[in-house]
């Protein structure tokens, strides 16, 4: 999997198909997101791990209510697939498997993240899961960058305030770029 010599890791959070405009949960500019995660990833600067949203068979708590009232995404096969734009890339790259919202409640994933340099942060849902991600890798002590035009959330307003919320940790714990700005960034700078 090591590809790149800076030692970052592109997370993609749950680009499933449920996240595409006209399902039930899309999200605002999931098809941005997706095109430029692609372009990240073809760049080969950078190692690649992919998470998926998988309801828990035995859900604990507000997760019970949560599993119940979205039973109908929870049992489709085709919104729990992931976004074709990226599909093919899970041939190569490993995906992680989670029931809540920080992709680090996955042991593996979190002992992955651990390893990186930097983790880079794509995919969606900006204002949960995303979000939820990245307190949890600062907890951990993993520095995390923030590709704005590789999330996507609910609506732009939530877009603009999870930014609102980082910049307050950033440049300590989190560095909020695009990704023209990240794939234009030399090594020595990382």
């Amino acid at each position: 999997m090591k590809n790149n010599k800076n030692g970052d890791l592109l997370l993609v959070i749950d680009m499933q198909n449920v996240y595409r405009p006209n399902e039930k949960w899309a999200c605002w500019q999931t098809e941005q997101a997706a095109q430029n995660i692609v372009k990240i990833i073809e760049s080969k600067k950078c190692d690649v791990a992919f998470t998926r949203f998988i309801a828990s068979k035995k859900p604990r708590g507000v997760w019970q209510n949560y599993n119940a009232e979205n039973a109908d995404v929870n049992g489709s096969k085709f919104l729990n697939e992931y976004h074709p734009a990226l599909a093919p890339y899970l041939a190569h790259f490993p995906l992680f498997t989670k029931s809540t919202y920080s992709s680090l409640k996955n042991r593996r994933l979190k002992k992955l993240c651990r390893k990186a340099k930097r983790v880079i942060i794509s995919g969606v849902v900006t204002e949960c899961c995303v979000l939820a991600t990245i307190f949890e890798l600062i907890d951990e002590g993993v520095y995390t960058v923030f590709i704005s035009d590789a999330v996507s959330g609910a609506g732009e307003s939530q877009d603009l305030a999870v930014q609102n919320v980082l910049s307050g940790l950033s440049p300590l714990h989190v560095k909020i770029t695009t990704t023209k700005e990240y794939l234009e960034e030399k090594a020595e700078n990382i």
